[in-house]
């Protein structure tokens, strides 16, 4: 790393001269190698310790959860993930930044609750207001909504536990539906089961248990937060939750730990936050500036130093992630990872498709297959002891999953290409 004197951009809040090193793109790969569980000496650790390493592993496509844990600890297998969800309940789904789904351990639910899903909440309700008065449900939309809510949370603590269709059974309102865009190319029925229940969870209330279908289902068991867990109510209790502020510096500083260096423009994004809450944040932190070759980076005070000063941290690695993984989704500025291969591993709305990962680059994507195969495909000239590396951990891959089935949510072009 080079040393380099700098003024510091007055916008970031923070000193006006300081000395900034340039951390090279090999020194970030290698950096969150380590600190992403993927690096060979530093996988294991099982499903709770890895979702709270990563500030947690997005949920919204549910076989994400599984695959993202196996490809940083293969020895967990997917009952050990299943019981970490609904039997120990270590960890736990929670929708908050950028309003996207999560699984989180139990410790870290009550940042996630105040720094981003109180905030969707309120959006979320919003939203369900303006379906009641739209769709003719009532001229007091807050009234009639407060009603159904409350309705809806009385019946799932004396039940403990329920799915939507016998909340529904439970709570007549909830059968109400609504007609979005009607006579447009676009016109959808919104049922107001599915938006209450969102609200209730974003706002702290309930939480989804496991899903009533297969392990990729999105048809939840719903419970209240004394059902499902005593740790999650107290640490979501109105006592023990932190400040929004509080909240908000403590996940900009995880997400330091794990994905820095990077760029106001990375937090911001990855936060879903506005610009002024990702400064105030960072001027309570006061972050060490690193040059990332042309952009200003941040990086926990102190926290330059190589994760192994012996240099061992340099063993080849290959992973095959899942779509929508933590790596793939931690920044907004990407190329310093995935080089050329956008078009080809995103999606048209930025979501990632499955990726495959050479010591902290992608190189290539994989897709599995209707019979049951993993298929992969090398972008880019790697060698032949990477393609070997590759090939080997397909077919582990393919052998953890044993015959599961699992359609990726959002597909990439390049997986509808290995799947035609």
């Amino acid at each position: 790393m080079i040393r380099t004197q700098k003024p510091a951009s007055s916008r970031e809040g923070l000193s006006t001269v300081r000395a900034v090193e340039h951390v090279t793109v090999e020194a970030r790969r290698r950096r969150w190698g380590l600190r992403h569980h993927l690096a060979a000496r530093a996988r294991g650790g099982g499903a709770a310790a890895i979702a709270g390493d990563l500030v947690g592993l997005h949920a919204t496509d549910p076989a994400t959860i599984y695959l993202s844990v196996r490809a940083r600890d293969p020895a967990t297998s997917a009952e050990d993930i299943d019981a970490a969800l609904y039997e120990d309940r270590t960890v736990v789904r929670m929708l908050a930044m950028r309003r996207t789904m999560f699984v989180v351990p139990i410790a870290l639910a009550p940042v996630l609750q105040r720094s981003s899903s109180d905030a969707v909440a309120v959006k979320q309700h919003k939203l369900a207001l303006d379906l009641v008065r739209d769709g003719g449900l009532s001229s007091d939309p807050n009234r009639w909504f407060r009603r159904v809510e409350q309705a809806t949370l009385a019946a799932l603590q004396e039940r403990g536990s329920a799915s939507a269709a016998e909340l529904r059974e439970a709570v007549p309102a909830l059968q109400k539906s609504v007609v979005v865009a009607p006579g447009k190319n676009y016109e959808a029925t919104v049922n107001m089961t599915s938006r209450t229940l969102n609200v209730l969870a974003a706002q702290g209330h309930i939480v989804r248990g496991r899903p009533s279908g297969s392990w990729v289902s999105t048809q939840y068991r719903w419970y209240s937060l004394d059902a499902w867990s005593a740790d999650l109510a107290a640490v979501l209790s109105a006592d023990a939750l932190p400040s929004v502020a509080d909240a908000q510096v403590e996940l900009v500083r995880r997400w330091l730990a794990t994905f820095g260096p990077g760029t106001l423009a990375d937090v911001k994004w990855w936060t879903g936050w506005t610009a002024r809450e990702v400064r105030a944040a960072l001027a309570t932190i006061q972050p060490d500036e690193v040059d990332l070759g042309g952009a200003t980076g941040f990086v926990l005070p102190g926290d330059l130093a190589p994760d192994d000063p012996s240099g061992n941290d340099d063993a080849p690695w290959v992973a095959l992630l899942p779509a929508l993984d933590p790596a793939t989704m931690g920044w907004t500025e990407r190329d310093w990872y995935l080089g050329p291969h956008r078009p080809l591993v995103f999606d048209r709305s930025g979501n990632a498709g499955p990726t495959i990962w050479s010591d902290g680059r992608v190189v290539g994507g994989w897709a599995y297959g209707p019979d049951g195969t993993v298929r992969v495909r090398i972008l880019e000239d790697v060698g032949r002891e990477v393609h070997d590396a590759v090939d080997r951990e397909a077919g582990e891959v393919e052998a953890w999953l044993g015959g599961r089935r699992f359609r990726v949510r959002f597909r990439s072009p390049l997986e509808n290409e290995l799947v035609a």
